[in-house]
């Protein structure tokens, strides 16, 4: 066989390999767009603000997620571009959150939960905060609970609309039989008001902004939830 029908023979066996991995690779495409998820299925982490539901039954049920945990020393906050959590900073002061601390996703504090607010100016242009109490210590945060509302506090931080939402958590066996703020022990309610009071005060600092009168029930919170819902809905829509 001559050199030139070698080469043939070379040209023809790569072309006819080359031709059997396109087809393979083309079949193995295929087959991964006809692959199967579960609904909803999610390709990229949904943003814990815009992307998830409000919760199982709002205003009474609701979900949070959690971006402080009793245990922290340290402030962590959602970043509102791309939902991850970052260092906002080092607490000021010793205090110590006394509950789970984050939001309520597709809520925001506008027009709607100000006017509720006596002496508010304004909402403070935020999801709406809610603390959780859960029986077990619970340290991790970035997580997603489902949360039974009971009440709130009605804060006000220079002039802002700052509502703590108060709940438990849904599935907590020892806190089953809460249904309203009034249920709580005292001293829980009287820590809770202590925290989101002094948590920024420095001994000699006389320029408070920060003042909560009293609390209200549960019926008040589901209407600040509402409320925080249409001011959502308002700002960005329907979605």
């Amino acid at each position: 066989m001559g050199i030139a029908a070698i080469l043939n023979c070379l040209e023809s066996g790569i072309a006819f390999l080359g031709a059997k991995i396109s087809s393979r690779r083309f079949s193995g495409h295929n087959r991964q767009t006809t692959m199967k998820f579960p609904q909803p299925f999610y390709k990229w982490r949904p943003h814990p603000w815009h992307g998830l539901e409000v919760g199982p039954d709002p205003p009474r049920m609701v979900h949070a997620f959690i971006e402080i945990s009793p245990f922290d020393l340290v402030k962590y906050e959602v970043d509102k571009v791309t939902g991850y959590l970052r260092v906002d900073r080092p607490q000021r002061t010793s205090s110590q959150p006394p509950a789970l601390y984050g939001f309520i996703p597709r809520t925001y504090c506008g027009k709607r939960v100000a006017a509720m607010m006596p002496r508010a100016k304004r909402g403070d242009g935020d999801p709406l905060d809610i603390c959780v109490l859960s029986e077990r210590p619970i340290t991790k945060s970035e997580i997603i609970i489902n949360v039974r509302v009971i009440g709130g506090l009605p804060m006000v931080d220079d002039g802002e609309a700052d509502d703590k939402i108060i709940g438990v958590l849904a599935s907590d066996t020892i806190w089953s039989h809460v249904e309203d703020i009034d249920e709580l022990p005292q001293a829980i309610v009287q820590r809770l008001r202590h925290y989101f009071t002094t948590y920024k005060v420095m001994p000699g600092d006389t320029s408070q902004t920060v003042s909560i009168d009293g609390i209200y029930d549960r019926a008040h919170a589901e209407k600040v939830i509402q409320a925080a819902m249409a001011d959502y809905s308002d700002e960005f829509g329907e979605g």
